[in-house]
């Protein structure tokens, strides 16, 4: 006998579904039984990121920051930054140097947010990325795709610095008075800058992003690099995988079949069970996805002699 010299070994979401339905004592057999299954694995991704780190969703990307921009949107995916640098020169001339992270208390109380210079504080606003459903106002004159003021018949309802889709270009802008959005700068998130007429919607997005201090000066250029959690991928329509490694599948499963038994007719019989079991899963699961670099604690100490 001989092993199979494979080790692709993985389960589709039909299979991931079957498997917690039976560990319930019932059967998958309806559409309306997998689609209750996708909502309540959908839930259980959103609870493993607020568990923590999962290692397996870090990212890095790279930010090029702009002499006088405070703010810049990052990806909407993103559950938190987990570290940061502010990058200088390139190649064998980069420089990768400290930015510490502040909190928004402490970012309120800096006195000039438009000074310049190497930023070295940076506060990560946690927004949802969701637009406003309804058009906020409307241009009250064109725009060139240059233009760093944007007229609007009212900016009553837009909040005092913030993001701005026209069409399909986002803007950010750092100051308002009266109808005026002052200090404009154009084409982010990826956006292209372009010509917008008057009476085109303007709508509000409240984008996670991050507002850097000092904002930049002419000793860049300077780039923003992070390391970011992103949300872990949605269940999907059952012909694909999950967005999570090879190790974690029991406790996928056994956290699946706790969400189902709260649900099934007879499943809270089973459910004190199979809490036990999604518990000790998780352990294992989360004690082996972990760094597993060595780390060296040094004790700050003072003598007065």
């Amino acid at each position: 006998m001989t092993t199979s010299s494979v080790t692709t070994f993985n389960l589709d979401l039909n299979n991931i579904v079957e498997e917690a339905f039976e560990r319930c004592g019932a059967e998958l057999r309806s559409g309306y039984d997998m689609r209750t299954a996708r909502r309540s694995l959908n839930l259980l991704m959103l609870e493993w990121a607020n568990r923590g780190i999962n290692l397996w969703t870090i990212e890095q990307g790279q930010i090029n920051l702009v002499n006088g921009q405070i703010s810049y949107a990052i990806p909407t995916d993103t559950v938190d930054l987990l570290d940061h640098v502010v990058r200088t020169g390139t190649a064998s001339n980069q420089q990768d140097i400290n930015i510490s992270r502040i909190s928004e208390s402490t970012y309120s109380t800096l006195p000039n947010k438009n000074a310049s210079g190497r930023p070295i504080q940076v506060w990560v606003n946690r927004q949802t990325g969701v637009p406003r459903s309804t058009a906020n106002t409307t241009l009250s004159a064109g725009i060139t795709a240059t233009a760093t003021t944007i007229d609007v018949t009212s900016a009553a309802s837009l909040p005092s610095v913030g993001f701005i889709n026209i069409g399909s270009e986002t803007i950010t802008y750092q100051n308002i008075v009266g109808n005026q959005l002052q200090y404009c700068f154009r084409a982010q998130n990826g956006t292209t800058a372009a010509v917008h007429n008057t009476a085109a919607p303007v709508t509000s997005i409240n984008l996670p992003n991050i507002n850097v201090w000092p904002t930049g000066d002419g000793g860049g250029p300077y780039t923003f690099v992070y390391w970011r959690l992103r949300r872990m991928q949605d269940a999907g329509d059952g012909n694909t995988t999950q967005d999570i490694p090879f190790r974690l599948l029991p406790a996928l499963v056994a956290g699946l079949a706790v969400q189902l038994a709260m649900k099934l007719p007879n499943g809270m019989e089973r459910l004190q069970m199979l809490k036990a079991m999604y518990d000790e899963q998780w352990m294992l699961a989360s004690d082996e996805d972990r760094e597993k670099a060595p780390i060296r604690f040094v004790p700050r100490q003072s003598f007065n002699y």
